[in-house]
């Protein structure tokens, strides 16, 4: 499969060829109301997804659905794989974000060729504690950066699009503890943008099912090729049966995967990762092998973290791609 059908439905998107997804959650009628039990929520959304029309008083959207459950999560979190249950509206959770602030926005020329020119959001905060964090001043500071009202950022969105923008890629940091308020956002935006989802992927199962039928593409963060190296360098448990379970979730959609080289981790992460998106997710599947990594942040403080990747050590991760039989890297 060519680059062009793997990303397929997200090229018609972004070429006006075919609506944004998050159109459609707007366009497809929900019903439900405030009174209803959390469950009964999610019942509902499993009736449209299963493609059910709406039956009684259908006044209100998918997306309307997908935003109420949100908002109860966000009450007592449960939007990354932490739960840590903290309301949210009242305090900072693990990910130290209350109200979701925006360190920059821009047209971003520097990511895949695809994607540029890309209207990227950065959010602060995150719910990973990488020691070598390339963002670190956002990600690790969440009170940088300003609060954007729903309909001034919506607003930004459609006028960076009717200026040329090939999407909207909200990322930080990472994005998952700012879902409620992006899908506040979406609903305000009347034209068709391709929402691209730029995340560690560190989220919970519930906040996967409510970007399924918004996101146009996912643009993931696969670091670590074990649990045990996670842990000792992001601070994150279970990290590779979560980030895993996640990218099969998505299995089908369109996506692209980065894999930072970090130094030192080749056989510990680079090749078990590049092997099991092969046999699992497909060897049709994007993938992006960076060389970006820079010893940021605390790299310092490991040994052998405090240097860039070598030249061979690019080289090998790329021949282990081409190994695994992996057809588009880009």
């Amino acid at each position: 499969m060519s680059l062009k059908d793997a990303l397929g439905h997200y090229l018609e998107v972004r070429d006006g060829r075919k609506d944004a997804r998050f159109l459609e959650a707007k366009a497809t009628p929900a019903s439900f109301n405030r009174e209803s039990d959390t469950s009964e929520l999610w019942r509902e959304h499993e009736r449209i997804e299963q493609g059910f029309e709406c039956s009684g008083e259908c006044r209100r959207s998918f997306l309307d659905l997908k935003i109420e459950i949100a908002e109860r999560m966000l009450r007592k979190c449960s939007l990354c794989h932490w739960r840590c249950g903290v309301d949210r509206n009242l305090n900072p959770g693990r990910c130290g974000v209350t109200s979701p602030r925006v360190a920059s926005e821009f047209l971003h020329y520097g990511e895949e060729a695809p994607l540029v020119p890309s209207h990227t959001i950065f959010f602060s905060g995150c719910t990973m504690n990488c020691v070598f964090c390339q963002n670190w001043d956002i990600s690790q500071n969440p009170s940088v950066g300003v609060s954007i009202p729903e309909d001034r950022l919506a607003a930004l969105i459609e006028e960076r699009r009717r200026r040329g923008s090939a999407n909207v890629n909200f990322v930080g940091g990472d994005p998952t503890p700012a879902l409620p308020y992006i899908l506040c956002v979406l609903r305000r935006i009347s034209i068709s943008v391709p929402v691209v989802w730029n995340s560690n992927m560190y989220l919970s199962q519930e906040s996967m099912r409510l970007l399924s039928g918004i996101v146009d593409l996912y643009l993931t963060d696969f670091k670590f090729g074990n649990s045990d190296c996670a842990l000792k360098l992001a601070g994150v448990g279970n990290y590779f049966e979560v980030v895993s379970e996640n990218h099969l979730r998505i299995r089908g959609e369109d996506m692209i995967i980065r894999h930072l080289v970090i130094p030192g981790h080749i056989e510990c992460c680079t090749k078990p990762i590049i092997s099991w998106v092969a046999d699992n997710l497909g060897k049709d599947t994007v993938m992006n092998i960076m060389g970006q990594y820079r010893p940021l942040y605390r790299a310092s403080w490991y040994p052998e973290l405090n240097r860039y990747p070598s030249r061979e050590e690019l080289e090998e991760a790329r021949r282990w791609a081409l190994r695994e039989g992996i057809e588009n890297l880009i």
